[in-house]
């Protein structure tokens, strides 16, 4: 009897490495200099469970963008730091008040309420974005015991529509936040594209308007893996390091996410990583808006194009190129650029979309 051949042992290729889409800056993989850099931090030990060299260093890094008290948490993944900060924020009771839209409402599973244990108030918003008047929608019923208290405001930058806040809009939303006894908590998985968008430092809409907390993303800007909660107001949350090992985000080999967090932000390859992806979409969107019969549906402000167009269209171009619907129903969808879309991607596209809407 011939025994079986034995498993490979050997990495292969099993994809085009030029193949791109724009279903997803997800899609992309890691920046050579991430790579780089966890190669460079591999090698001989180094103490686990965040006591390591590049963790320490990381704080460093941090505390010079997000000023002198700032303290980075660093998780696997947005979801994670997400449920992580918000449980934080609020008491077994609490709430937290963001927009229909929001992430932590609609692409995490129920993550913040089966794991966190907290309730979302939504509020629904023309552009993704909140306002102090929309806040009040949902902020009500402190001492009645009842409803689920009001905690935390949870804002997405830039926001899952592609639109930016502006650092007085986020100054606004803080002040009417802290003047109720909230607190203001910020998901920046594309925190790097509102800060090319807006071309200022990220500290200018964070913790120098009143930010709390911080979920910084890493992996739609060029990392491998690996987001960190950013504690900005010390006196805003509590047992973050035991919250953090509870909601299972604690990475015993931490120096490998630490060290992709820095070598993000110690020089500007965070920054040089979304004003590309950014400029792409611009570019995209400049290409679309001569199209006729498509229809760009949010202001592009980002790394996003969101559009309308024929559905049979839009299927048609997803056997070429990768893309999600929106709003199926209506026939929206979202073009997502990432660090790696290139001018050639984005006119090649274009120029399928012409093809595919001349078909009809």
């Amino acid at each position: 009897m011939t025994p079986p051949n034995p498993p490979r042992t050997d990495a292969r290729r099993h994809h085009d490495p030029e193949t791109r889409g724009f279903a997803s800056d997800n899609y992309a993989g890691a920046h050579p200099e991430i790579l780089a850099a966890l190669a460079l931090a591999n090698g001989g030990h180094q103490i686990a469970y965040g006591e390591d060299d590049y963790t320490a260093h990381l704080q460093q890094v941090i505390r010079g963008h997000f000023g002198a008290t700032a303290e980075a948490f660093p998780v696997f993944n947005g979801t994670g730091a997400n449920v992580t900060a918000l449980q934080a924020l609020t008491d077994r009771w609490g709430a937290v008040i963001c927009a229909d839209t929001a992430h932590i409402n609609v692409d995490e599973c129920g993550a913040p309420e089966r794991v966190g244990g907290l309730k979302l108030l939504t509020v629904p918003t023309p552009d993704g974005k909140l306002t102090p008047e929309l806040i009040d929608r949902e902020a009500y019923g402190w001492d009645d015991e009842h409803r689920a208290m009001p905690q935390v405001v949870s804002i997405t930058q830039n926001t899952e529509l592609g639109t930016v806040y502006t650092p007085e809009e986020i100054r606004a939303i803080c002040e009417h936040a802290h003047g109720l006894g909230m607190k203001v908590h910020l998901d920046g998985s594309r925190i790097a594209n509102a800060a090319a968008s807006l071309d200022v430092p990220m500290r200018t809409f964070t913790n120098r308007v009143g930010v709390d907390v911080l979920s910084l993303g890493g992996t739609k800007n060029g990392a491998l893996f690996g987001e960190a909660v950013v504690v900005l107001n010390p006196d805003a949350v509590r047992h973050m390091k035991h919250l953090r090992k509870l909601s299972m985000q604690l990475a015993s080999k931490m120096r490998f996410v630490s060290v992709q967090l820095e070598a993000l932000l110690a020089k500007d390859l965070w920054l040089r990583n979304a004003r590309h992806a950014n400029e792409m979409a611009q570019r995209l969107a400049e290409g679309v808006r001569a199209v006729d019969g498509v229809e760009i549906l949010h202001p592009v402000q980002a790394n996003a194009v969101f559009a309308r167009l024929p559905h049979d269209v839009s299927e048609r171009l997803q056997q070429r190129y990768r893309f999600y619907f929106w709003d199926e129903a209506a026939g929206d969808v979202r073009w997502m650029c990432s660090f790696d879309t290139s001018a050639d991607d984005v006119d090649s596209f274009i120029a399928a979309l012409k093809e595919e809407m001349a078909a009809r």
